[in-house]
């Protein structure tokens, strides 16, 4: 059983910057995929954006050009670098893995306000 855990959340104003982690408690060696997620009040959870274990990358419109996804194998932790942050934004973040089963950690909340 892995487990994920997110950090790195917190409250930005708009036009700012935060970096989260999903750090997992074991080697993310095997996770052919891993991602970022967001849930927004009253809103179904969105993807935002995923990486294979190949480094190939991919994003959500609303995002592109504004985050970089990111892992490290030997840290055993993934990235989510978010620049020019809007309010729109503003949503609980959660990171994914895909192996053989699917894993996901407990969401770091991001605040995106003046």
């Amino acid at each position: 059983q892995v487990q994920l855990v997110e950090s790195g959340g917190g409250l930005v104003q708009p036009g700012g910057s935060l970096r989260l982690s999903c750090a997992a408690s074991g080697s993310i060696f095997s996770f052919g995929i891993m991602g970022w997620y967001r849930q927004a009040p009253g809103k179904e959870r969105e993807w935002v954006a995923i990486i294979t274990s190949g480094d190939t990358t991919n994003y959500a419109d609303s995002v592109k050009g504004r985050f970089t996804i990111s892992r490290d194998n030997a840290r055993n932790t993934m990235y989510l670098q978010m620049n020019s942050l809007k309010p729109e934004d503003t949503a609980v973040y959660y990171c994914n893995a895909v192996g053989s089963y699917s894993y996901w950690g407990q969401g770091t909340q991001v605040t995106v306000s003046s």
